[in-house]
């Protein structure tokens, strides 16, 4: 690179290799994102008797998290369009560390609700800050691949959070595990710093791609919320994140009562499940490469998902072919993980993107928050078979939560278009 040449043309040069390396820097903070969600749940027998309180009183911590993450999802869309991606990504990432070292000092429940707050400040910038680096900055050939990627590494985040933390605390203590996961946020912190200038999104290059350099910027900053098919992304995504919610949390031990499947079989379904979708995401990123067809890809995985939540229903099977129906749910909604970003990147205004992402992916948040008060309702009453269905039914609403999108995508108010 001559000397006359600036630094910033490394972040803004087209070509597969920067748009490698953007990938792989947002996929890897998107990754610690996830990593940082299930940093509780996994110690709850630990908190449970070190702060002397029931797993209703730690599961309200989760919720404080996502409620949290929500509002600032909603409102961080705003701050990304205004300024820029790069400090909000790097902000977020240090309060995702600060709130796990919070829940590591913590000597009362108070005390780590107030974690929880942080941690989900830092928890609710990332959907905004990635699609926008993504939507703004990889080639559109790509996209497809970078929402593949960003998927997977979300994927994995839940999965290592268990793997990471568990062992730890059984080595040595809740609080040391805790305080290493922050440690591993910082690092992750250090490295996206010393990569800054591929994150590198120019304030005045924002500016100009969200319309303030416009008189009617000022007054048009909400008009993408009288866009009909951002609100039914909303939708598609709160009913994503409940579908999601099932699984993860209440799916393995209906299966398992269901079908008398050992308990060390049944710990791994959710293992088997993310894994598989993972490698469906791989295959995913290919399918999305034209995106005319990203409806009906999300409607042909989340039919086949369907399909295997109400045979674990229904069926009489051995418990051998549990774990192989979540791998096979798992990899089915895996393949419409990126054509499930390309619904709204589709339906989003150039001049919106962090504030439509912020709001949409704002309704995972919510999912997240609220389905597992309505299926723990079920297991508390002894529906295990109720809970496979209400799974089915949700993946259903997402086939056409999907179609709908598109039927109202083209709508928009007149300020907008």
């Amino acid at each position: 690179m001559s000397a006359s040449k600036p630094l910033s043309s490394l972040a803004q040069a087209p070509g597969l290799r920067g748009d490698a390396t953007l990938i792989g820097l947002v996929g890897l903070a998107h990754g610690i994102s996830h990593f940082g969600q299930l940093l509780l749940a996994p110690l709850f027998p630990w908190l449970k008797d070190a702060f002397g309180v029931g797993y209703q009183e730690l599961g309200f911590v989760l919720t404080v998290f996502f409620v949290v993450s929500c509002v600032v999802q909603a409102l961080s869309g705003f701050v990304v369009d205004r300024f820029s991606p790069r400090p909000v990504l790097f902000g977020g990432l240090a309060l995702l560390a600060c709130g796990s070292m919070l829940y590591a000092a913590a000597t009362s429940y108070w005390m780590l609700l107030i974690g929880a707050v942080v941690g989900g400040i830092g928890n609710g910038v990332f959907h905004p800050v990635d699609y926008t680096l993504f939507n703004k900055r990889v080639a559109p050939t790509r996209l497809g691949h970078a929402y593949s990627v960003h998927g997977i590494t979300g994927s994995l985040g839940w999965a290592l959070a268990p793997a990471f933390v568990v062992p730890l605390a059984v080595a040595f203590s809740w609080r040391v595990a805790l305080v290493s996961a922050g440690v591993l946020a910082l690092a992750v912190l250090a490295i996206l710093f010393w990569k800054r200038d591929h994150l590198l999104l120019a304030k005045s290059e924002v500016k100009k791609a969200t319309g303030q350099q416009t008189s009617a910027a000022a007054a048009g900053g909400l008009d993408f919320l009288r866009i009909p098919a951002v609100w039914m992304c909303f939708g598609f995504f709160f009913f994503y994140a409940a579908a999601m919610s099932a699984v993860q949390a209440f799916a393995p031990e209906a299966a398992r009562q269901l079908h008398a499947v050992p308990v060390a079989m049944a710990a791994v379904c959710l293992t088997i499940y993310m894994v598989a979708s993972a490698g469906g995401m791989v295959l995913g990123g290919f399918l999305a490469a034209d995106p005319q067809r990203c409806e009906r890809i999300v409607g042909a995985g989340f039919a086949a998902a369907a399909l295997m939540a109400l045979a674990m229903a229904y069926l009489d099977m051995p418990a051998l072919m549990v774990p192989l129906l979540f791998g096979f749910m798992g990899f089915a909604t895996g393949t419409a993980g990126p054509s499930r970003d390309l619904l709204v990147k589709r339906s989003t205004p150039e001049n919106a993107t962090g504030r439509v992402y912020g709001v949409v992916y704002a309704g995972l948040d919510i999912g997240q928050a609220v389905a597992p008060l309505m299926f723990g309702l079920l297991m508390d009453h002894g529906q295990t078979r109720g809970v496979l269905v209400g799974l089915a039914l949700v993946q259903g609403v997402l086939i056409a939560s999907a179609f709908n999108v598109r039927r109202v995508r083209r709508t928009a108010t007149p300020a907008m278009a």
